[in-house]
């Protein structure tokens, strides 16, 4: 028997203060995410991040929460069981959650009986604090075992036609013809990048970049995802969302975007989030919530967010080949 295994960031187990400051810890304690010397980044996220923002963490997440739980997790769930039916029954496929529950050593477990295993890092777009630390982190388990299973590794696929299709089928729902597009996708340290910094201008110049820079390739998906839409330059707009402190962040921000489309003439805004596949805190409350009052408190007349591919049928259909064809090629 062959295995799957998708893997994504995390969830808190509830939207409490408790449990985000347990989440906090565990996610920023790691040394991809917050890469400063250990000891910095023990006292920076125990003592100041954890205390403070856990509060304001737990009722973004309030805002969010479902009866059937964290949304991060539902979508999750849905996309696995989709897949494993797509799959058939000669294949097991198991979630886990790179912090949190289910853990990666839990779900390796339940895949311990499969002779190889595909690993799907739900990131469309590579960076050492995602999928890099999805894969370390893999390994770190795999290796504990007297027998390492056989892991083959879906690579970025931010450009992987299944992917680009499930957008633009999301988007097409919601997109008017007078309406811009913003597509806003998760930030990084600026210094995280591995490439010979940019001016930040605009999209990356350099092709051979998109093989390891998650700017390129983030603007490599939204340049694919505008041309399928047959949208003129003018007519959609790249940001980066989330950033943490105060250091520099790959811009342009996503929030000051939303402050300033409105006195640029831009009153009506669809905003899409491509560097996440489920619907999750950052989607929902970040832009949902609080990037749609920002834009109606400038001046603007219409927000829209487009949903996440989530498990969407065209998605299903997209990660069921990414696994094919990787599985495939590993024979």
């Amino acid at each position: 028997m062959d295995g799957v295994l998708f893997i994504n960031l995390g969830t808190p187990q509830a939207p409490t203060v408790r449990a985000v400051r347990r989440y906090l810890r565990e996610f920023l304690m790691d040394g991809r995410v917050i890469d400063i010397h250990p000891v910095a980044r023990f006292f920076l996220v125990h003592f100041i991040i954890a205390v403070f923002r856990a509060p304001k963490s737990a009722r973004a997440y309030q805002s969010i929460w479902s009866e059937s739980g964290s949304p991060l997790m539902v979508h999750s769930l849905a996309l696995t069981e989709a897949v494993s039916q797509k799959l058939g029954d000669r294949v097991k496929v198991a979630m886990a959650m790179r912090y949190g529950q289910p853990s990666i050593e839990t779900a390796l477990t339940q895949l311990r009986d499969c002779r190889q295993i595909t690993v799907v890092p739900l990131y469309p777009q590579y960076a050492s604090a995602s999928t890099g630390s999805v894969l370390q982190r893999l390994y770190e388990v795999a290796a504990r075992d007297l027998v390492v299973p056989h892991l083959s590794v879906v690579p970025a696929f931010y450009d992987h036609p299944g992917f680009v299709d499930a957008w633009v089928a999301n988007i097409k729902h919601k997109l008017q013809p007078e309406d811009h597009l913003l597509l806003s996708f998760h930030g990084l340290p600026a210094h995280q990048q591995p490439c010979t910094p940019c001016d930040q201008r605009g999209p990356c110049v350099d092709s051979g970049a998109k093989q390891s820079c998650y700017r390129a390739q983030c603007y490599a998906s939204a340049l694919a995802i505008a041309t399928s839409l047959n949208l003129r330059q003018s007519q959609w707009s790249v940001a980066f969302q989330s950033r943490l402190g105060r250091a520099e962040w790959i811009r342009p921000y996503t929030d000051e975007l939303i402050d300033a489309l409105p006195a640029r003439g831009v009153k009506r805004v669809v905003v899409a989030c491509p560097s996440f596949v489920a619907d999750c805190l950052e989607t929902l409350e970040e832009i949902g919530l609080r990037g749609r009052d920002a834009f109606f408190a400038a001046g603007g007349e219409r927000f829209e967010l487009v949903g996440c591919l989530n498990a969407t049928a065209q998605w299903v259909d997209a990660v069921t080949t990414l696994v094919r064809s990787t599985s495939a090629t590993s024979d």
